[in-house]
């Protein structure tokens, strides 16, 4: 009882004593903060006196060298490399009739760029790179990993063109950041001049990796449609193929062994682009794409981390590198040579040849002669509806034959009412198509033909820069959507916007179907096709066409009403349709024998073998 009595005591002691301890030294601790305080006050006040401080918020720090802090141990072995690590970032600027860029000190790389002589959506200026969104980076290992962006490189040479920027390691060797811009050109040139640095980088490595991040900007108006056509391109140095990442994903990546000539970061009208004449050898491209309501304006982040090759034995050696910095413009893409036209996406060999070799051709040579793009659009319907003519022609042509022709059509059907007699019914339905020179695929056939000449125009119109920012009537961007009633919220599959380019085509399209739906005869109409092309695949092109370009809605309608007419004034002035009933009558009733066609020869050989079938099977019963 006394041994327990004894550790109470023993341990409230111990307690009383902590807490008389704790007061002492709070109560000492508060008396040296107010003369730290006091003589912190008196010598600050006599420095601004004294003109020795400006800022009268001066800290205790700035003026009491009794407290100050203990040196930070070298972050970098080489004295000229810690200089450049705590310097202080300054900023060049290149420019041209072009493109402006700035330049920063750390780490020698692009700090801003504006593309001149465009804008964005809202009419501001249109910065490609802008301000803290961007990393260009150079990892080297000089027997410890350091990256060039985090250092400062000092200034050698400054013109409004050319720009020297060099990163001192030790006396006698360095590496010289080297750019210049051109006069009228999107290009700089980026070259990388190794000194004396063979004594310097790491023998074993033989390599150094690059890393280029960049957060592009929107632009455009509508995100899902600059979305559609952003992302990461880039070519191999081998084949000079062009290939594309992360268009219509949310995130995308790839790994490559193969080399690559150069990398591109594209938004839908503007890229900037790396290129590399030695090529990199291996590395990683990745993409993503910021949300609708990203607050930086954002769409997406592309990264590119690349392996390039060091002749880390020569003490003199350059890698030589060019940015560009602009407007996916065809024929300005085209004129460097690097094949960066292919970024834009005009579709495959078959369409994209179209596109490339007629289209942008003709587009370009109209509006030499006219301003407005959408009178430009209206003359190139106009001209692709004449080439095509021909098509249309036949397809009429076809169709009326088809149509006349029902009433033997009927008579055939009358004859074989049986399912059995299914087979008899066709042979006998080819037999009369065959007599009277008619074929199946008539009517189709020209239709097919068109679809690339269509294709090809539905690949051109959003990814066609002229467009951009070109008013027409009601609508003020032909490369975006027009939009005559903005509901304020968002209609699943539709957008949040009503457009009437889009609307006005989908009627036009409604009224052509129905037209072609009515020269159909009933034998060629299978149930549910009528629905289906008359009115669902007319609100199906709504809802499309809705948060796509204008100039591809408008040309889509020019294309529908420009059809009727001319099925309108064929059926009235060029087809007598009693005439050609009687032609095809005189055929089909005609003695003579007809060749039969290698379809219909197996049609009858499959007819033979099913009555064969039928005998042995009532043999059997």
């Amino acid at each position: 009882m006394n041994d327990k009595r004894s550790s109470i005591v023993g341990f409230a002691l111990i307690g009383i004593i902590i807490l008389a301890f704790s007061w002492y030294n709070t109560k000492q601790f508060e008396k040296r903060q107010k003369e730290a305080f006091a003589r912190d006050s008196l010598a600050a006040a006599a420095a601004i006196q004294n003109g020795a401080v400006a800022d009268s918020a001066a800290t205790a720090a700035d003026v009491a060298p009794e407290l100050e802090q203990p040196e930070e141990e070298p972050q970098y072995q080489e004295d000229f490399l810690e200089a450049a690590s705590k310097a202080e970032t300054a900023y060049y600027t290149l420019e041209n009739e072009k493109v402006r860029i700035r330049i920063s000190s750390k780490g020698a790389q692009p700090y801003e760029v504006l593309v001149k002589d465009y804008y964005t959506y809202d009419s501001s200026d249109l910065f490609l790179v802008r301000p803290d969104k961007s990393l260009f980076d150079l990892e080297l290992n000089t027997n410890q990993w350091l990256n060039s962006s985090d250092l400062n490189f000092s200034p050698v040479e400054s013109t409004d063109s050319t720009l020297t920027l060099r990163l001192q390691f030790r006396e006698g060797a360095w590496i010289d950041a080297v750019w210049s811009l051109a006069a009228e050109s999107y290009m700089a040139d980026y070259r990388l001049h190794f000194v004396g640095m063979d004594q310097v980088l790491d023998q074993r490595t033989g390599q150094m990796a690059l890393k280029w991040v960049l957060d592009v900007p929107r632009l455009e108006k509508g995100y899902q449609n600059e979305r559609n056509y952003s992302g990461v391109a880039y070519q191999y140095l081998s084949n000079r193929e062009v290939k594309s990442l992360g268009k219509r994903r949310e995130s995308s990546e790839e790994t490559f062994n193969s080399t690559l000539r150069w990398i591109g970061f594209q938004q839908q009208f503007f890229s900037a682009i790396l290129v590399s004449e030695n090529g990199f050898p291996a590395g990683k491209l990745v993409n993503s794409f910021y949300p609708e309501d990203n607050a930086d304006k954002s769409l997406m982040q592309s990264g590119a981390q690349m392996t390039v090759a060091l002749d880390t034995r020569s003490a003199d050696f350059t890698l030589p590198f060019r940015f560009y910095f602009g407007p996916n413009h065809f024929y300005t893409l085209r004129g460097y040579d690097e094949g960066f036209e292919k970024i834009i996406p005009l579709g495959g060999k078959v369409i994209g040849t179209i596109s490339r070799y007629i289209i942008i051709p003709t587009f370009n040579w109209l509006s030499r002669f006219i301003r407005s793009y959408g009178l430009i659009i209206l003359l190139l319907t106009i001209m692709i509806k004449l080439v095509i003519s021909p098509l249309t022609w036949k397809s009429y042509s076809s169709s009326a034959k088809m149509r006349v022709l029902k009433p033997e059509i009927d008579k055939i059907n009358e004859k074989y009412p049986r399912q059995e007699d299914a087979m008899k019914k066709q042979q006998a339905t080819m037999d009369l198509y065959k007599r009277a020179g008619v074929s199946m695929w008539g009517g189709c056939l020209p239709i097919l033909l068109q679809f690339p000449i269509l294709w090809a125009m539905f690949r051109f119109f959003p990814a066609s820069i002229e467009l951009r920012q070109q008013g027409f009537l009601w609508c003020h961007d032909l490369s975006a959507y027009d939009s005559i009633l903005d509901f304020g919220f968002k209609i699943p599959l539709y957008g949040d916007h009503m457009s009437l380019f889009a609307l006005l085509m989908g009627i036009s399209m409604w009224g052509y179907s129905k037209m072609t739906m009515a020269q159909q005869p009933s034998t060629q109409t299978m149930p549910g096709m009528e629905f289906m092309q008359v009115w669902l695949m007319p609100i199906m092109m709504v809802f499309i066409c809705n948060n796509l370009s204008a100039g591809l809605s408008y040309y889509y309608l020019l294309s529908n009403i420009i059809t009727i007419g001319q099925n309108w004034a064929i059926r009235k002035w060029f087809v007598d349709e009693d005439k050609i009933y009687e032609n095809l009558k005189k055929k089909a009733n005609s003695k003579e024998p007809v060749k039969k066609s290698k379809f219909q020869q197996r049609l009858d050989a499959a007819y033979k073998a099913q009555q064969e079938q039928m005998r042995q099977q009532n043999k059997k019963r």
